[in-house]
């Protein structure tokens, strides 16, 4: 589908894939693949494209052509795909009007060879995407006892205890945050098997994980889903920390609220200015409510025991309010 030359300005295939790619935090494993025959080891983006080719989200052929232009048909293919919005053999060629229908990202009767001019242009159909995703409801299930022991579909050993869930299309130790709609209870769950394949559910949890924001006699539940990324690469757990640091423009913590965070590990707020800890706000819905004062020369320190989302209320000396959420996860790596 990519012409076969650049046209001026428009975002090139290796570009616009390892964007898309980025965007997932997925690590890009060494397989046994041949590469592309202009993509070969050292290029940049040589890993990402390789292990893309090995698993389907870039179609196989003998070459890449990633200097070429990026179409739209081609970017939103494996937009689909690298979101896994569904499973690999229905996010064909042939599926892509079906999946534009499904989640719609342009004006219905776009040019699909047209041309991704800019990084811009692409990110916007990303987080346009995103933003539906983690709008989407879905009904979630459980399951227990009765799998206990048994061996998962990437080979693990299935532990009701454990906070693990079964998707269809989600890649495996990929953290998603689960919500469930009617309490606004959460748990983040890393993926570790497939299913369910009951028509009409869309995840299976394990007890653990389901109990945490509902009561088990339930035995469905309506969620939504917020996709993290690969447990190795969450915030939190090895990567790069990104920190909430603004209060007002002229109050900002020293760090400040990372928008991940590992359970047991201990988070510490200093700021320039005073600020206040009106209260916090755990994965079960509990409200801890507070009016904790913590000067400049002083700290305010909170440790996340459960995984899922914590929302802070701060204000400062002068009353300005501002709200913070962090996600607690479980690393399940040792670090």
């Amino acid at each position: 589908m990519a012409p076969k030359a650049l046209a001026a300005d428009a975002l090139t295939r290796r570009d616009g894939f390892l964007l898309l790619w980025e965007g997932i935090r997925r690590p890009a494993n060494d397989v046994r693949e041949e590469p592309f025959a202009d993509v070969p080891d050292g290029d940049r983006g040589f890993a990402e494209i390789t292990y893309a080719k090995n698993r389907g989200i870039i179609d196989d052929a003998p070459t890449f052509t990633p200097d070429d232009s990026l179409t739209l048909g081609d970017a939103l293919l494996w937009l689909y795909r690298t979101r896994n919005v569904a499973e690999l053999p229905d996010m064909q060629q042939e599926h892509l009007p079906a999946l534009m229908q499904r989640y719609p990202l342009i004006d219905t009767g776009a040019n699909l060879a047209s041309l991704v001019q800019s990084e811009a242009d692409l990110r916007s159909l990303a987080t346009k995407l995103d933003r539906q995703l983690r709008e989407e409801v879905h009904v979630v299930s459980m399951y227990g006892e009765e799998f206990h022991g048994d061996g998962t579909a990437f080979g693990e050993s299935f532990d009701m205890h454990a906070l693990t869930a079964a998707h269809r299309s989600f890649p495996h130790n990929t953290l998603v945050v689960v919500t469930n709609v009617d309490n606004g209870k959460s748990v983040t769950v890393r993926i570790n098997d497939r299913g369910p394949y009951v028509d009409g559910r869309d995840m299976d949890l394990s007890v653990a994980s389901f109990v945490t924001i509902a009561p088990r006699s339930q035995g469905l539940l309506r969620a939504r889903f917020e996709r993290l990324g690969d447990v190795s690469l969450v915030e939190g757990c090895g990567a790069r920390l990104r920190f909430q640091q603004r209060l007002t423009r002229d109050a900002r913590f020293q760090r400040g609220i990372p928008h991940q965070w590992k359970t047991g590990k201990q988070m510490i707020l200093k700021a320039n200015r005073w600020f206040v800890v009106r209260g916090i706000t755990y994965p079960d819905g509990t409200i801890v409510r507070m009016q904790d004062w913590v000067a400049p020369e002083e700290a305010f320190s909170f440790t996340p025991s459960v995984p899922g989302r914590y929302t802070f209320l701060f204000t400062t000396q002068e009353g300005r309010r501002r709200d913070m959420r962090m996600h607690a996860v479980e690393c399940g790596d040792g670090s």
